[in-house]
């Protein structure tokens, strides 16, 4: 259905470029050789996202434009230039450089949100290398996995989360350098590299490798339904994406001060908390810390935070916090907020309306992609709950299974015409499976969705059984994995519970081996097990005791057929299912 009223942005509060105030001919004249030609591009030739994120503003009155306001979880600040941005990501260069890694080698970031992180990602950049992001809550399974697939030379990290790399240091033949930050000036454990005597004795000029725009640049590992998390790998040809939807999606202008919430270990905070934001020359926000309602008004009061980028389950947690709770801050800076990560629901929209005053613009778009496909633009009205219309430039679609297009109103699965820049180009090590996302001439999201008669699309579900819980996607096999290596657990099977914040949460279905009692006690210890090999956000929040799971005569567990128990939803066709 569609919900009314349309909302309509406030009065004065968008500042749109002419070119996407008419949407129809934004999309008849968009051109990504256009996009292209609004960037730098290397001198001598080719293409790198750290320069045109950061080294061509040096070029411009923006070389002493403040590039990021950080403010430490201990409510210290610091502020970065751009000037200041080129010299750290030049001493990372070199640093890095040091250590012997090239052209193509791979190094991964496993830290907190501090000025240090945003320097090695542009510094690997620059040298040309593959940049892997790691979520701060990884637990040691997941950054195994994703360093022994990717063949990492390089970590850095800090003290605190070393510890959980020591666990399963000996796993990784490959890597080579363990690099430990710490801000507090200790010392580095044995067996590491301090990042303090690396990069402070390095020199803060770095001429950049040449890279071409099809040159790998950075991989985000995500989870599917089954086998382990697949790196999704991209090339410095993404940033025109990264670059072209900021300026039109996210309306950034060179006086805005710009707020993305995201962790950088997921993809909206790379290519929305840093590329996008500093190749249009914005300043931006980045906050160390995690959610506190009243602590994220403070900071848009504080910093003066103009466009807001955050997520669904974040927008759910501050209606939850109340409408009095902004009223005591002066949040009236914000002229733009915008939604990621999972559908926004209707009510969120209209509570954006009615507490800032601004409806709260949802987008769409996947790891894989890069970059926003479909959004609901600063200039248009919105329709709740939709996820708006495509980009210029990008071609999706609801086909049937067959790949045929179908009409307005019908559901289907969501495609998109493949040839768009920030679209991923492999998954590492995995070309069948990479292979298998295109069909018929689509790039198959994975998503099943329907368009309106006004070129509107509509989430309705995922198509396989990826959990998301709070915007991160979460494999089943993962936690399954995790679970079944406790002594007690037989069996797993793990779906995603409808959450009213979370949008989901992981709940585990979990059959015992002979000789151990389902109880509360053992219930506690697996769940502590799989959040300490997994992290808190991956692991289980529920676990429930079953005699035995139900199985195909394969031997596949039928996690469909638990979550329609789960919920109460007809079984469908059980004419696989094992006989017990």
């Amino acid at each position: 259905m569609n919900y009314e009223p349309i909302v309509k942005p406030a009065a004065g509060q968008m500042r749109v470029r002419p070119n996407l105030s008419d949407y129809e001919s934004a999309r008849a004249s968009f051109r990504w050789d256009a996009v292209r030609g609004e960037l730098d591009g290397l001198p001598g030739g080719g293409l790198n996202i750290a320069y045109e994120c950061i080294d061509r503003h040096l070029k411009t009155d923006r070389r002493d434009k403040t590039a990021m306001l950080w403010e430490g979880k201990d409510g210290r600040a610091e502020t970065y230039t751009f000037a200041q941005m080129a010299a750290g990501s030049n001493k990372a260069a070199n640093a890095l450089r040091s250590l012997g890694v090239s052209k193509g080698d791979r190094v991964f970031v496993f830290l907190e949100r501090v000025p240090e992180l945003y320097f090695a990602v542009f510094g690997a950049l620059k040298l040309g290398a593959v940049i892997g992001p790691l979520f701060s809550a990884f637990g040691p399974d997941a950054v195994r996995d994703r360093l022994a697939d990717s063949g990492a030379r390089v970590l850095l990290t800090s003290p605190e989360l070393w510890a959980r790399v020591k666990e399963i240091r000996a796993d990784l033949p490959e890597l080579e350098h363990v690099v430990v930050l710490d801000r507090r000036g200790g010392s580095a454990p044995e067996g590491t590299v301090p990042w303090s005597g690396l990069f402070d004795v390095q020199a803060e000029s770095f001429e950049t490798e040449r890279t071409e725009p099809e040159d790998f640049a950075i991989m985000h590992y995500t989870s599917g339904t089954t086998g382990k998390p697949k790196g999704a790998a991209h090339v410095h040809m993404a940033v025109l994406g990264h670059y072209a939807t900021a300026r039109y999606v996210l309306d950034l202008h060179d006086d805005d001060v710009y707020w993305c919430t995201a962790d950088p270990g997921w993809v909206t905070g790379t290519s929305y908390g840093m590329f996008g934001p500093w190749s249009n020359g914005a300043t931006s926000l980045v906050y160390e810390g995690g959610f506190a309602a009243g602590h994220w008004y403070r900071l848009i009061e504080k910093y003066g935070v103009s466009v807001w980028y955050t997520a669904p389950t974040a927008i759910r947690m501050l209606m939850k916090a109340g409408e009095e709770l902004p009223k005591k801050h002066d949040v009236s800076s914000l002229r733009y907020v915008c939604s990621v990560g999972e559908p926004l629901n209707p009510e969120g929209v209209l509570w954006g309306q009615k507490v800032f005053g601004l409806p709260i613009h949802d987008n769409w778009w996947q790891t894989e992609t890069g970059a926003i496909l479909i959004a609901n633009y600063p200039a248009q009205d919105i329709r709740p709950g939709s996820m708006g219309r495509p980009f210029p430039g990008i071609e999706p679609a609801i086909i049937d299974d067959d790949g045929n297009e179908l009409p307005p109103g019908e559901e289907g699965n969501l495609a998109v015409r493949p040839g768009w820049p920030s679209m991923f180009r492999t998954y590492w090590n995995n070309r069948e499976l990479y292979d298998s996302r295109f069909r018929n001439g689509w790039y198959i999201t994975g998503d099943r969705a329907r368009r309106d008669a006004d070129g509107y699309f509509w989430f309705v579900g995922r198509a396989d059984d990826v959990i998301n819980t709070a915007g991160h996607l979460v494999g089943p096999f993962e936690v399954e994995s995790a679970l079944i290596e406790h002594p007690a657990v037989a069996e797993a099977g793990v779906i995603g519970k409808p959450d009213p914040v979370a949008m989901e949460v992981v709940k585990a279905f979990v059959a015992l081996k002979d000789g151990y009692e389902a109880n509360d006690k053992l219930r506690r210890e697996l769940i502590r097990f799989a959040r300490k090999k997994l992290g808190a956000g991956t692991a289980p929040r529920e676990i429930e005791f079953l005699p035995s799971l139900p199985k195909t005569r394969s031997g596949k567990i039928m996690r469909r057929l638990l979550k329609a128990r789960e919920l109460g939803l007809p079984e469908g066709d059980t004419s696989t299912l094992e006989e017990d």
